[in-house]
């Protein structure tokens, strides 16, 4: 798998230059920086009771808010279909993270709502993410972790900063 080749770059065809600063390496690095801090929380998240989890179920758990989604709402929000959605939120309910209800404002739609499994699995979340940009702090220094923070709020636009539809990036509706 081209993840364990460690000698060979993604763009090594069209830039076979030595030395840092090439632009391809920024998107992937921060990339690789958030695949390493998602892929510790889950080996946490299922050392604490939730082996199950992955990625694509907390993102979509964070679509369901606090007030209940659609799969229709929980598919716009991810940018996936509401087909697509509707697997995944099959998922959570089957985990005991979601759960449907009746819409009391329209009897014709269905609520998802998350669970208390499902809000604590999130709130551990959340302070595994503490905990993980604590470790990224004593690595690299807690003022090196801050000024990355400040400068990727000054160059990401805050409409997209916590958008959660890449997977419209690779083809999905």
């Amino acid at each position: 798998m081209v993840d364990h080749e460690v000698e060979e770059k993604v763009n090594q065809v069209v830039d076979n230059r030595k030395g840092e600063g090439r632009g391809y390496e920024l998107p992937l690095l921060l990339f690789g920086g958030f695949r390493t801090l998602i892929d510790r929380l889950h080996t946490r998240l299922a050392a604490e009771g939730h082996p199950d989890l992955r990625p694509a179920h907390g993102f979509a758990m964070q679509a369901v808010g606090a007030r209940g989604a659609t799969a229709s709402e929980i598919g716009r929000h991810l940018g996936v279909s509401k087909q697509a959605a509707g697997k995944t939120v099959d998922r959570l309910l089957a985990l005991g993270y979601a759960e449907r209800a009746d819409d009391p404002a329209d009897a014709r739609r269905k609520l998802v709502h998350l669970t208390p499994r499902g809000y604590e699995a999130l709130a551990r979340s959340a302070a595994i993410f503490d905990e993980l940009r604590a470790e990224w702090a004593a690595t690299l220094g807690a003022d090196r972790v801050r000024d990355m923070e400040t400068a990727l709020r000054h160059v990401v636009p805050a409409e997209t900063a916590f958008r959660l539809d890449a997977t419209s990036w690779l083809g999905a509706p």
